[in-house]
């Protein structure tokens, strides 16, 4: 019985393009594990963040403590999308004060205001998905080109190949390893985009689950600014 191939030994005597594949491909198996365990630390503490926040919003009826707990609380997007809420009301209520309308202050924002507030949150929750989407794209990207790069080292490790065996008239033996450097490079450029693909799709499931907390609690925002109103005098 003929002795095993040494896979390594093959991969260290193959051709520069199936190495430099190769190579391409460890470095984009490399970086999406960095993209995965960055984007899962920053995921735990939006989500971490967020709870507190929404359990603080919940106890609180002073805008202005809430809006300092949102200040502190950097990693929260709902927080964020509550500061750039409270800060278009803020600069509202300076407006009138400027033009003389302060007393109209409660009429403004339930007639017209209403819609700068929510296109303030709009622009929070925007802000938000900047943050929280950022290398998410890559990660698809490695996903869908890595087999496609592994599958172009297979096909001219296969070529180079046979190539040699019709200028050689060599046997399947002298073109075994040449054929396994190539079907190698399908192999690692699977193994670089099966984890790319499930993190992508992993991630942007909680996204969207981040992306429905944050609308909920642009009502519940909405609906506190409405109630505060109806206490306040013209």
């Amino acid at each position: 019985m003929s002795e095993k191939m040494n896979i390594f030994q093959i991969l260290l005597e193959s051709g520069i393009i199936v190495q430099m594949v190769l190579l391409a491909l460890i470095v984009a198996s490399i970086l999406s594990w960095a993209i995965i365990l960055q984007k899962r630390k920053m995921f735990e503490k939006a989500e971490k963040a967020n709870e507190e926040f929404a359990h603080y919003f919940s106890n609180n009826q002073s805008l202005a403590d809430i809006f300092e707990k949102a200040s502190d609380n950097s990693e929260s997007t709902v927080g964020l999308m509550f500061s750039r809420g409270y800060i278009e009301l803020t600069k509202i209520k300076e407006k009138l004060k400027t033009a003389g309308m302060e007393d109209k202050y409660a009429s403004y924002v339930r007639q017209t205001g209403i819609h700068a507030l929510e296109r303030a949150l709009k622009q929070g929750v925007n802000d938000a998905n900047s943050r929280i989407e950022n290398r998410l794209p890559m990660l698809a990207s490695i996903g869908s080109v890595s087999p496609f790069i592994g599958l172009f080292g297979t096909v001219w490790g296969i070529i180079d190949s046979f190539t040699g065996l019709a200028s050689g008239g060599g046997t399947i033996e002298a073109v075994a390893p040449g054929i396994a450097e190539a079907l190698v490079a399908t192999a690692v450029g699977l193994a670089a985009a099966i984890p790319a693909v499930w993190g992508y799709n992993y991630f942007s499931s909680r996204l969207n689950q981040m992306n429905s907390d944050m609308e909920s609690f642009g009502q519940e925002f909405i609906n506190l600014i409405e109630r505060s109103l109806l206490s306040t005098r013209e």
